[in-house]
């Protein structure tokens, strides 16, 4: 079998995977008019896949080494199709957040055992490199297709239709993995750790969970800091494990490789800011400058454009010239794209927007796909589960972290923007709300009492949204500067490959 085909197949997995928070970030404000949903619903309804999705994700890898990874990626195309086909017939936005908790399941199972096959099926360096290259282009093909599928969809049916595509996508996918996609597991077969697994997931579980509901129960409340704490003692006890298990999940040695731990905390840094952004860009282009779905898919092709190029150029650089320069330029060009951004206006034109994009897409591929390549290269290819499942943790739990941390201040100041002002509860839940709120007071004949209540739901909306883009450029800068010191250039010893699987 052709390993070009694997590779393409595998691709249109992870493709199915990215798809998905794509589509429904470009859905946010109809969910807010047709459920009713508030800022705090919107940040679950796309939380809830990254809290599942993270949770598990580490495990799945670790299962996939030892049972087999084909079996593992079938199986998670299977849960992740339903979660899409249960989504399509709800009709409220609780019921919605629990349906995407289950794509995230199945997200979680399938993403780990796709780069742990490309690692297994291409062996040398500058091949592997390339192969994952093209993977973490898929990222910025959905990037670009999820909004102007989704907006289409939403325009010409409803926003089910979002969920109802992605379940033929599932299944497409199933077919190819069965005719095409060789079995590979780690040959030693060892011991599941089930202690391993259970901490594991549950540490990271109430990690993501407390960040999560931070933002509304406050950062130093006592549950949320009862969530960490729990979380941080569940995380001590993982590594006490892991420490002295004879067959451990997850070799603790390999973070004592800077090429493994500063290149996840690479891909944690543009993954935050990367989804802190969409959650708020997609409400930006939609109610602020007016575009309808589709449009608003379309106006995004930039961000993706940039990323699939300089992903695919950017681990091809990394190669040639090493990962510390490669990563730390594209965490660079993240904050400046990003500090660019935080001076948009209503009035600023689109053709300035597309230039932050391009700034902001570029940066995300030269960080994301040549830190991935140097994760993966750190570990062995019998271990390519668990070191993928690192990997998509870091991803998961980055871009979580993004839209808690970056909602969380757009959502503070976008409440204070309406301090002192007698305005229905409602506008200051969600720029969604104020809007609507607007609408009828114009429609009842206020039309001075609307317009005021518009122009200081926008005032708010972008004084939060320009200093969440502060905090990506941020964390951003803090990212590019500690990659710069510690990530090496290069691997000091190349992992010995091992034979490629048996078709």
């Amino acid at each position: 079998m052709h390993r070009g085909l694997t590779l393409g197949v595998l691709c249109l997995c992870a493709f199915a995977v990215n798809v998905d928070t794509t589509i429904v970030n470009v859905a946010l404000p109809t969910l807010t008019n047709d459920l009713g949903a508030s800022t705090r619903e919107l940040q679950w309804i796309v939380d809830a896949y990254n809290l599942t999705f993270a949770a598990l994700v580490l495990a799945a890898g670790s299962l996939g080494d030892r049972f087999g990874r084909k079996g593992l990626l079938l199986i998670g195309l299977t849960v992740y199709g339903l979660g899409n086909a249960l989504a399509a017939l709800t009709d409220d936005a609780g019921t919605l957040i629990a349906t995407r908790a289950v794509m995230g399941i199945g997200a979680a199972i399938v993403f780990p055992a796709t780069l742990s096959i490309i690692t297994n099926v291409f062996t040398e360096r500058r091949e592997r490199a390339q192969a994952i290259g093209l993977w973490g282009a898929s990222t910025g093909i959905a990037v670009a297709a999820g909004p102007i599928a989704g907006g289409a969809l939403i325009e010409a049916f409803a926003w089910p239709a979002t969920f109802v595509a992605k379940v033929p996508l599932a299944l497409l996918a199933m077919a190819l993995v069965v005719a095409v996609v060789p079995t590979s597991r780690d040959p030693e077969t060892p011991p599941l750790d089930r202690p391993g697994l259970l901490l594991s997931t549950l540490a990271i579980g109430l990690l993501v969970f407390g960040i999560i509901e931070a933002p509304e129960a406050g950062w130093a409340s006592p549950e949320t800091l009862g969530l960490l704490g729990a979380s941080a003692v569940l995380l001590a006890a993982f590594v006490a494990w892991e420490r002295r298990t004879p067959a451990p999940m997850l070799e603790l040695a390999l973070f004592q490789n800077l090429r493994f731990s500063a290149a996840s905390v690479s891909v944690t840094v543009s993954f935050f800011a990367l989804f802190g952004f969409i959650f708020l860009v997609t409400q930006y282009f939609q109610f602020l400058k007016g575009y309808g779905p589709l449009e608003t898919g379309l106006r995004i092709l930039p961000v993706a454009t940039a990323v699939a190029i300089s992903s695919v150029l950017g681990t091809k650089l990394a190669v040639t010239y090493g990962n510390k320069l490669i990563v730390s330029a594209g965490l660079g060009c993240l904050a400046v794209g990003f500090a660019w951004i935080s001076t948009a206006s209503i009035e600023t034109s689109y053709l300035e927007i597309a230039g932050q994009m391009l700034v902001v897409g570029s940066g995300m591929g030269l960080t994301s796909a040549p830190a991935t390549e140097s994760i993966m290269g750190a570990v062995s290819t019998a271990k390519a589960g668990v070191g993928s499942g690192v990997a998509d943790a870091t991803r998961e739990l980055g871009g979580t972290l993004g839209v808690a941390i970056i909602g969380s201040v757009y959502a503070s100041l976008y409440v204070d923007g309406f301090a002192g002002t007698d305005v229905p509860e409602q506008a200051t839940e969600s720029i969604g709300g104020a809007l609507g709120a607007a609408e009828r007071l114009a429609g009842e004949g206020d039309g001075a009492a609307a317009g005021a209540l518009r122009a200081v739901a926008e005032t708010a909306f972008l004084d939060g949204f320009q200093a969440g883009c502060l905090v990506a450029a941020a964390v951003c800068v803090a990212g590019a500067i500690f990659c710069a010191a510690v990530l090496p250039a290069q691997p000091r010893l190349e992992v010995k490959p091992e034979p490629a699987p048996t078709m």
